[in-house]
């Protein structure tokens, strides 16, 4: 199993592509572990991690929550400057609470569904997709949650019905540097590839 370790060194080695920064998306459907694995990485690569749930404006800012990402956190960052953005308390269904700023590092994190989308390939240096079937997504996503009610579940099959045809539309696990099996969650510093990158050193594996 790779490590994290190697990964954020070959990360690390890349051509920033977003101003100084190098951003990495870490994409995938939800409940697939996409948290899990961005978490070790940030902490291998010494690198922020802006989750894009914290950016929606609710359930139905699915996609639509992109303009707010390029104006508080993607332009500030592609000029060398620190960005700085509210999150989304779901349980007050508002922006609020203390302000995230995130420094202008030399690798910057971005979690969440859609975060690999074809308007920002031009501006990753890396990019992930985690995946796992759909039954332990789904058991994830009420665990994580805390709920099981007829409203919730139809919040979420429509999530996950119109994320599955978004990933089908864009082709992102077939473009994606690297793809995760987020069902083999291994030991803290290793992860299961489904496949790697090029030239990945045999040694690192």
């Amino acid at each position: 199993m790779p490590s994290f370790a190697d990964l954020a060194s070959r990360i690390l080695a890349t051509e920033p592509r977003l101003g100084p920064v190098r951003l990495v998306a870490v994409d995938g459907p939800s409940g697939a572990g996409k948290s899990w694995f961005a978490d070790r990485l940030a902490k291998a690569a010494d690198a922020p991690v802006v989750h894009t749930d914290d950016l929606l404006d609710g359930w139905d800012d699915q996609f639509t929550f992109w303009v707010r990402l390029e104006q508080q956190i993607l332009a500030p960052l592609r000029h060398g400057r620190p960005a700085t953005y509210l999150r989304y308390l779901w349980h007050r269904e508002a922006f609020g609470g203390p302000a995230v700023t995130v420094e202008p590092a030399a690798a910057v994190l971005l979690e969440g569904v859609t975060s690999a989308r074809r308007a920002i390939w031009p501006e990753l240096s890396f990019s992930v997709f985690v995946t796992a079937p759909p039954d332990l997504r789904l058991r994830r996503a009420l665990a994580r949650d805390g709920r099981n009610d007829v409203a919730f579940r139809a919040y979420l099959e429509r999530w996950r019905t119109a994320e599955d045809q978004h990933f089908a539309a864009e082709g992102t696990a077939a473009h994606v540097d690297l793809l995760v099996d987020g069902a083999a969650e291994g030991p803290g510093d290793r992860f299961e590839a489904l496949r790697l990158p090029p030239h990945w050193p045999r040694s690192a594996v």
